[in-house]
């Protein structure tokens, strides 16, 4: 259909959505951005965040990354994510629990850069992950 974004985030377990967008916002590496219908073909890493898939000027879901991969082709919108979960479906006490032991992890994290650089990258999909619940 013309004027709308065909999009489809893949997880290493699932297709997690499948749809035609007006717009969708994602958590690039370098920041935030929107793919509209006709963007300019785009690879870019993910951040962990919140994708936002819009219909009309409305957002209609909102889907929690960890990381990953966006692709925009000329007909398409596609996002590799390591792992996600709609919004709605996260456990607030499972997000808050999942911080704290990231930060505990973080702070008896000792010896090699690898397990400090492993601490701080689970910590920061914790703390996004608790951002995204209002878990924080």
């Amino acid at each position: 259909m013309a004027g709308r974004v065909q999009f489809e985030l893949v997880t290493p377990e699932r297709v997690l959505a499948a749809e035609e967008a007006d717009l969708v916002v994602v958590p690039g590496g370098d920041g935030n951005f929107g793919v509209l219908p006709g963007h300019a073909p785009l690879l870019s890493t993910l951040r962990p965040g919140v994708v936002d898939i819009y219909q009309g000027d409305k957002i209609t879901s909102r889907i929690f990354v960890a990381g990953g991969f966006a692709e925009v082709a000329e007909d398409r919108f596609t996002v590799l994510a390591d792992e996600a979960q709609a919004v709605e479906d996260i456990d607030d006490a499972a997000a808050a629990e999942r911080l704290s032991r990231a930060r505990d992890a973080l702070t008896r994290a000792q010896g090699s850069d690898e397990d400090v650089a492993a601490a701080e990258a689970e910590l920061a999909v914790a703390e996004a992950l608790a951002v995204a619940t209002g878990a924080h």
